[in-house]
């Protein structure tokens, strides 16, 4: 705003010069407002936090997650979606320590050990940590924010014969098509891999190799192929056993139901970690401890459609205990999966490239 001179203000009437003195002293006022405010907020530290698209989605969490930390922090949360899970490690490697995040959050436990390997991540320094996971916890460096399991989820109102494993998926008429994600990209599709890997063994590649034929395509990342499934163009999508709990809840839609495997379901433990060269190492702290409160955590279920890794106060929605709960958990700790990787990978590119 340009300053008002005497000279502009003696030369208006008296009534309406009164007016627009109110008017401008009031605009004034504003100005030195909002320049202060303007100045306050340029002078809040940024906390820099790189994770997947999804999760910085308007129907995410990150506006909730952003919102309720910039509440306590006195600091700006700048949210980055760089792709999904496995291309955020990606992207860190090339930038290496001079990458702009303080944190990393989207990482699971299949990318924890390439992860810390980088030398890019610092302990989280929080020692034991209380958390409701199906599995038990002491990673130093990586700290839970959720977790689910991995499932197959079609339309119930199209699919009757529904296959209650890897091995009846195979057998299955080959109209019946899935889309999955490229495990070079997602972690769903790293997941995937695993799953095969911890369910099978040795006998992964024959599975692989079956299972083809019914690979309508595959996706870069978790959002593209969950759209084209929604959309009706495939019989099931790679997703979790809470991903029906969005259309019964948002949607009020029961049509879409998550498919129970025999031989188990792979667990997906999602974490975030601090970057050890952060200019900001207090507040990414401050962010790693905000992730198991109330306020990060009991946004999780209806938002990320993910179970929380710590259970909020007023428990699960209504709706949640209608989920498929697997009687089998299966999981390769962080160095198996990383010992697993490029074998299982070589597998499931064999069998689709023929």
């Amino acid at each position: 705003m340009r300053p008002l001179t005497p000279t502009r203000f003696a030369a208006v009437p008296p009534l309406f010069a009164r007016g627009a003195a109110v008017a401008c002293a009031t605009g004034l006022a504003f100005a030195l407002h909002t320049g202060a405010a303007s100045a306050q907020e340029a002078d809040r530290p940024v906390l820099t936090l790189y994770t997947y698209d999804s999760f910085v989605s308007d129907w995410g969490p990150g506006p909730l997650v952003e919102a309720a930390f910039e509440a306590e922090c006195a600091c700006d949360l700048e949210l980055i979606g760089a792709g999904d899970g496995a291309a955020l490690l990606a992207r860190l490697k090339m930038e290496g320590p001079r990458t702009e995040a303080d944190i990393v959050l989207g990482l699971d436990t299949n990318l924890t050990a390439n992860a810390a390997a980088t030398g890019l991540f610092a302990p989280h320094g929080m020692g034991d940590l209380a958390l409701d996971l199906p599995v038990a916890w002491d990673d130093p460096m990586f700290v839970p924010f959720d977790w689910g399991y991995f499932a197959f989820i079609y339309d119930n109102t199209e699919l009757s014969d529904v296959p209650t494993s890897f091995e009846e998926l195979a057998a299955a008429p080959e109209d019946l098509k899935i889309v999955i994600q490229d495990p070079r990209s997602s972690t769903p599709g790293l997941g995937l891999l695993m799953w095969v890997k911890a369910a099978y063994g040795e006998r992964a590649p024959d599975i692989w190799e079956a299972l083809a034929p019914h690979v309508l395509t595959v996706t870069k990342g978790w959002s593209e192929a969950y759209g084209m499934f929604t959309e009706g163009e495939a019989d099931m999508v790679l997703s979790y056993t809470t991903s029906p709990a969005y259309h019964l809840l948002v949607e009020q839609d029961e049509t879409k139901s998550a498919a129970a495997f025999d031989e188990g379901h792979y667990v997906q433990v999602e974490v975030a970690g601090k970057i050890a060269s952060t200019d900001q190492p207090e507040l990414a702290d401050q962010f790693l401890q905000f992730m198991l409160t109330e306020a990060f955590q009991s946004v999780i279920f209806e938002t990320n459609w993910m179970y929380p890794a710590v259970t909020p106060e007023s428990g699960l929605p209504a709706g949640a205990e209608t989920l498929v709960q697997p009687e089998r958990a299966l999981l390769l700790s962080a160095d198996e999966a990383e010992a697993a990787r490029d074998d299982a990978l070589d597998e499931w590119l064999t069998a689709l490239s023929r």
